[in-house]
């Protein structure tokens, strides 16, 4: 934090900077000195992605928007995002007693209402929705492994055959993934066993995933079992709910489907700094 200014509930403590300083690239040598430092830029994009403000709107005793968005921009360009996320969950894993690679993972989508921003957007007409599907593959203690954005109108076997296929190479342990019944289908489970070497396992719902409705001579249906977690689902939904603590991803604000990743994974580094240090989050 710059000396003079009121802390942001959102600022790295000494603890979370102290995690990720090696993470973050470090001025170049030569030249001028640069005017911010690298921990008021990462205060800034903290502030950014849990407000959820736009650019311009980044509060004046900030780094200016534009020398911030501009880092955010080059390293995402970089892939920084996904690497910070990548050292920050294995270290929670190891800290957890598990191998810094799971081996089994849950995977599920969520469909975002879109803004007039622009960008690849689509009707998800189960949902009823206008906009772009996060899919997510998490480990089974809910962390972000992976994560493609597609336009809300692409099918969840669709897009899990992208997010697989992109986490073949980062995740060679891989060998399970638990789904619900939106992945049902011997086509994905048979090009998953053999383009990526995992087992498609589905969950099914107690009640059977269907609404009951009233018979036509007005006798009342029969009475669902009563709530019940479903077991492994349960882990990714939570982990949608910890990334709707933070306002960007509330809606779909960007033009660009790497920003939308890029900002998933920010979201859910914030989360395992506030989890290793302790912090409330």
């Amino acid at each position: 934090m710059v000396a003079g200014r009121s802390p942001y509930p959102t600022d790295l403590s000494d603890a979370e900077w102290a995690l990720i300083a090696v993470l973050v690239p470090a001025p170049r040598p030569g030249g001028r000195p640069p005017v911010h430092t690298r921990r008021e830029i990462m205060n800034a994009l903290a502030y950014w992605v849990r407000a959820g403000c736009a650019w311009r709107l980044l509060p004046h005793d900030l780094p200016p928007w534009q020398t911030v968005y501009h880092y955010w921009r080059i390293w995402r360009i970089q892939g920084r995002w996904e690497q910070m996320l990548a050292r920050l969950r294995e270290r929670d894993r190891i800290e957890a007693g598990r191998d810094p690679i799971p081996s089994a993972g849950i995977i599920d989508s969520q469909s975002v209402k879109a803004t007039d921003r622009g960008g690849l957007h689509g009707w998800d007409g189960a949902k009823k929705v206008n906009g772009i599907k996060r899919h997510l593959l998490v480990d089974t203690l809910g962390t972000v492994l992976k994560a493609c954005v597609s336009p809300a109108a692409v099918n969840d076997r669709d897009g899990a055959t992208v997010l697989l296929s992109r986490s073949r190479d980062d995740f060679p342990r891989l060998r399970l993934v638990w789904a619900d019944q939106g992945y049902r289908g011997q086509a994905f489970s048979t090009w998953a066993r053999r383009a990526v070497g995992v087992t498609v396992q589905i969950v099914a719902r107690r009640d059977g995933g269907f609404t009951h409705s009233w018979a036509k001579n007005g006798t009342p249906p029969p009475q669902p079992p009563r709530f019940a977690v479903v077991p492994r689902r349960w882990v990714v939904e939570r982990s949608f709910a910890w990334l709707g603590k933070y306002r960007r991803l509330s809606k779909d604000f960007e033009y660009l489907i790497d920003t939308s990743e890029s900002t998933i994974y920010l979201a859910m580094s914030m989360i395992l700094l506030h989890r290793l240090t302790g912090r409330p989050p």
